[in-house]
């Protein structure tokens, strides 16, 4: 049963799937077969309380995994204020060892989120992540953060009750006093199943511990300085990382900039009027771009009240896939959403909202499905949304007072009209019922004081972390310099604009820091 989660919420979850959404529904990773040779890493030794040194001076072994790829597994405390070995935790890692002979040492990456596998990024899709000359000069590196994926992992459900959480509907009439019990209800039995099956640490997998984990991944690969290039989440990850630990920084991308300055309410307004902005993009070039197989060739009100009335219809009566579950207006919303992370994509939506008009259901399903890891046979290939979710609730504050909460749907179908869907002002209720509570630093600026330079890449048509959230970061943080891409899609640098990657190459290759904004 879907949990009466706000459009922000909502708008946040859709951010999980960050840049892996932006490789595209039709990515295919390239490798380099060459077998790797086993080998062990050499930490830097450096300095740390007494209590943190076994993990800063474990030395990982790496071993062949196949596709040009090594593997290992580090060992991090699942409470870095209180280390134990008794509650250890593990981190799943892989790198691609530098295929040059000149190596610079390892590069980071994380690709966004929260609930994004590194380690899949780096091992299934490395030529998006990074370019060949990134890749002859560092090792790539990829991780699964804590509570994702093959890492020490959230687990809440099954398949089938996860089906349900996500696709089922309530009862009672959307609205109603019985509805918010039966979704309230949903949302508490959620959060009991993640605590009985993940256990304490779900309490310790909020985004500061995980930038702990980062540093001391950095120093157990033997660098000095963190290289990075984290996509969307992962410039949270990247971001907090030039906050805490300045003094270890060396060159360092955020792509798909986020700004830590904002309440998770804004985010979600700020996000929920980007899509409404990406529809509309889309629904402008689509008469053009797809003169065959356009379904707007009316202009853009009259395809806004028809998606309006596609979101009226299937809420008041859903209709059942093929497998049986039932389309409703959210299963459209996360489907269109899933197809504007990037212009590439768009031709999706000309077959989901043909589909929809037809009441067909197999498009709207599959993109659904896509962005949620469902497989046909109704398994999950991941838990990228159960460690989302499980990561947010910790990672921000949540609002329950009623009169705020009121004040915020307004504004939030003010933002969308298009595709905002009302409902009684009862917030995000998965939060609110979470086992755990907000652990986060607070909502404030961030200033990396003392931090070398660092390169924010920011997209001026980025749904989902929109632009004026990298110019934000870029002018927050002191040695910050903005990188702006001119065009659609959510992150830049894995779009193959010759502009966005000499500039971010130039940087993590050499140090050149550009002189001002090159406006790619």
């Amino acid at each position: 049963m879907t949990t009466a989660s706000t459009k922000s919420s909502r708008s946040r979850v859709l951010a999980a799937a960050a840049s892996v959404a932006t490789v595209t529904l039709l990515l295919t990773g390239c490798f380099s077969l060459d077998p790797q040779p086993e080998s062990t890493s050499t930490p830097t030794g450096e300095a740390v309380a007494e209590n943190l040194r076994p993990y800063y001076e474990q030395v990982l072994t790496w071993k062949d995994c196949d596709n040009g790829m090594q593997c290992t597994t580090a060992i991090a405390p699942m409470d870095w204020a209180n280390p134990s070995s008794a509650t250890d935790i593990e981190l799943a890692v892989v790198r691609q060892p530098a295929t040059g002979s000149t190596r610079l040492g390892s590069l980071f990456i994380n690709p966004g989120g929260p609930g994004g596998s590194g380690y899949d990024f780096v091992y299934d899709s490395v030529d998006f992540a990074t370019s060949e000359d990134l890749q002859a000069s560092f090792d790539v590196v990829g991780w699964d953060p804590r509570g994702v994926g093959r890492s020490s992992a959230v687990k809440c459900y099954d398949g089938p009750e996860l089906d349900q959480f996500i696709f089922g509907l309530p009862e009672a009439p959307r609205g109603t006093p019985e509805w918010i019990d039966e979704v309230t209800q949903a949302s508490i039995d959620f959060g009991q199943a993640c605590l009985e099956n993940t256990g304490e640490l779900l309490q310790f997998i909020d985004t500061q511990s995980t930038v702990h984990d980062l540093d001391m991944l950095r120093a157990v690969v033997g660098d000095e300085k963190l290289n990075y290039l984290g996509y969307s989440y992962g410039s949270d990850i990247g971001s907090y990382y030039v906050e805490n630990f300045p003094d270890k920084v060396g060159r360092l991308v955020v792509d798909g900039a986020t700004d830590s300055s904002i309440s998770v309410f804004d985010v979600g307004l700020t996000q929920t009027a980007g899509f409404q902005l990406a529809l509309e993009n889309y629904i402008t070039a689509c008469p053009e771009m797809f003169p065959d197989e356009c379904p707007f060739m009316d202009g853009l009100d009259a395809a806004l009240a028809t998606i309006r009335g596609y979101y009226d219809t299937y809420d008041a009566t859903p209709i059942p896939g093929a497998d049986g579950r039932m389309m409703d207006a959210g299963v459209i919303d996360i489907a269109m959403s899933m197809a504007l992370y990037s212009q590439d994509s768009w031709p999706f939506l000309n077959d989901l909202f043909t589909e929809v008009g037809n009441g067909e259901t197999d498009t709207a399903f599959f993109l659904a499905d896509y962005y949620y890891s469902r497989d046909t046979d109704g398994t999950y290939a991941d838990n990228s949304l159960e460690s989302f979710l499980a990561i947010y609730c910790v990672d921000y504050p949540v609002e329950t007072d009623p009169a705020v909460l009121a004040e915020q749907e307004v504004l939030l179908q003010q933002a969308s009209p298009t595709t905002y869907r009302p409902s009684p002002p009862i917030g995000d209720t998965t939060c609110i019922n979470w086992p755990f509570k907000y652990i986060g630093p607070g909502i404030e600026a961030l200033t990396g004081k003392g931090a070398p330079p660092v390169l924010v890449v920011s997209t001026t048509g980025d749904p989902a972390t929109p632009y004026e959230w990298g110019v934000a970061l870029a002018d927050q943080l002191e040695s910050a310099v903005l990188i702006t891409f001119n065009g659609e899609g959510h992150t830049a640098y894995g779009q193959g604009n010759a502009c966005i990657v000499s500039t971010v190459d130039d940087y993590l290759l050499k140090g050149t820091v550009p002189s001002s904004d090159p406006n790619c």
